[in-house]
């Protein structure tokens, strides 16, 4: 205990008190250090004489030497604008980054009710080519493109003329091909039976792969040159008209050679020694011959002709369904659009909060800081300074005049210690922080 007390009245020195951002700076001089020193080491010893040296006494006064003491630093104008200068230039720092974060906030709203507009602007135009899909069909003329109205109707008309069309080809070239190359005629069957035969199909492929293959695939031929007349047609020049001329006189030329065989066959069932050979103009005079001709070449005129109408038609519909897809695959293009401007919209957004967020900081710090401005600044390892010599002064008074035995002055001593921690302790004052700046506002 005896210690404790010879350590209060030799304390260590430490330097002058600094904070983190503050460095107090002492515009007093040495001499008037020592003045004020001795100032409250009197004022110790005599409020211990005062008052005995009292504990109770001593925390009262101690609390009013810190008063004193925040009276006596908030008069030192200059000590204290030193201090506080840190603070302001911070103060002045953080209202500049206010300043950007105000500019940089506007910036971004701009962005945003730009990267807004823009999705409107897509919305927009995806709306307007939805209309212009339904619409399409309708008013072609109106979208600057060359279609009819209602092709669809016109097409399934003429596809409903040309499958029967298509199926009496088929039958009849297969059935005229068979009694042209591979039918033995029968003298007892009528011309008719003997031209059209219901089971030609069934006969030729009976009587060999060979002959099957050929009926199977010969009206192909006859389609595939009505397609070929089609497929010039569309090109307008003179050498594909000769080349149409040609696919047509092929055609006929065809048709009257199975005309000129089933002409042949039927004569040769009717003839004597007297009767000439049969030839061409014998073919020529024969009702039976442009009869088979007609029937083939001139349904084959008409198929042509459906054929080539309801392709036209069909193309009608492609300016139609082509435009329809091309505005479909744009409306995919603005929804993809839309997607990845609303993900910039979303880190812009994130972007504005941080700002407001980083911006209502630095105003509450520019709060703190102003209090701290309006406030005083107490050096705390000074208020040690001068709260000791007040202590020793009350101490040296308890030692020296006070008349009681030394075990009562030990132990009165040790509670006036007691009290003097717990009053540095109440104001932030300990031996761990005295390098700190402690602010209390008066």
């Amino acid at each position: 205990m005896i210690a404790q007390i010879e350590e209060f009245f030799n304390p260590k020195t430490a330097d002058p008190p600094q904070d983190e951002n503050v460095e107090i700076r002492e515009p007093v001089t040495e001499e008037t250090e020592e003045v004020r020193k001795r100032t409250y080491h009197e004022a110790g010893f005599r409020d211990g004489s005062r008052n005995s040296g009292s504990p109770l006494a001593l925390s009262i006064c101690l609390n009013a030497i810190y008063a004193r003491f925040q009276n006596e630093e908030k008069e030192l104008v200059e000590k204290q604008q030193l201090a506080k200068e840190p603070y302001i230039n911070e103060q002045k720092t953080k209202e500049t980054e206010i300043k950007t974060l105000v500019i940089s906030k506007e910036g971004k709203e701009q962005q945003i009710n730009k990267v807004e507009t823009d999705i409107r602007a897509v919305k927009d135009n995806i709306e307007e080519l939805k209309f212009e899909i339904n619409d399409l069909p309708r008013n072609p003329e109106k979208y600057h493109i060359s279609a009819s109205k209602g092709a669809s109707s016109k097409f399934w008309i003429g596809l409903i003329i040309l499958m029967p069309l298509s199926l009496y080809l088929f039958t009849f070239y297969i059935s005229t091909s068979y009694s042209a190359f591979f039918k033995p005629f029968d003298a007892n069957s009528t011309i008719i039976m003997n031209v059209l035969d219901s089971k030609a199909f069934e006969k030729a492929w009976h009587d060999g792969s060979l002959e099957g293959a050929f009926v199977t695939f010969i009206p192909f031929v006859f389609l595939g040159l009505g397609y070929l007349i089609h497929m010039f047609g569309e090109f307008k020049s003179i050498w594909n008209y000769i080349k149409i001329g040609l696919l047509l006189l092929t055609t006929f030329v065809f048709d009257a050679i199975l005309a000129y065989q089933i002409e042949e066959k039927i004569y040769e069932l009717t003839k004597t020694f007297d009767t000439p050979e049969f030839n061409i103009p014998i073919a020529f005079g024969k009702i039976q011959f442009w009869g088979i001709i007609f029937a083939g070449f001139v349904v084959y005129l008409i198929w042509g002709v459906v054929f080539d109408f309801i392709m036209k038609e069909h193309q009608e519909k492609d300016k139609i369904k082509h435009e329809q897809l091309r505005r479909k695959k744009d409306i995919q293009i603005h929804q993809d659009r839309i997607s990845d401007i609303e993900i910039q919209k979303a880190k812009l957004t994130e972007e504005l909060s941080d700002i407001k967020k980083s911006s209502l900081e630095a105003q509450g710090r520019i709060i703190t800081l102003q209090r701290i401005i309006d406030a005083v600044i107490i050096p705390t390892k000074e208020y040690v300074l001068y709260a000791s010599e007040y202590m020793k002064g009350w101490i040296t008074f308890v030692s020296e005049k006070l008349h009681i035995s030394m075990h009562e002055k030990i132990v009165l001593q040790t509670e006036c210690i007691a009290c003097y921690n717990e009053n540095l302790k109440s104001v932030g004052a300990s031996e761990d922080s005295q390098n700190s700046v402690y602010v209390t506002t008066l």
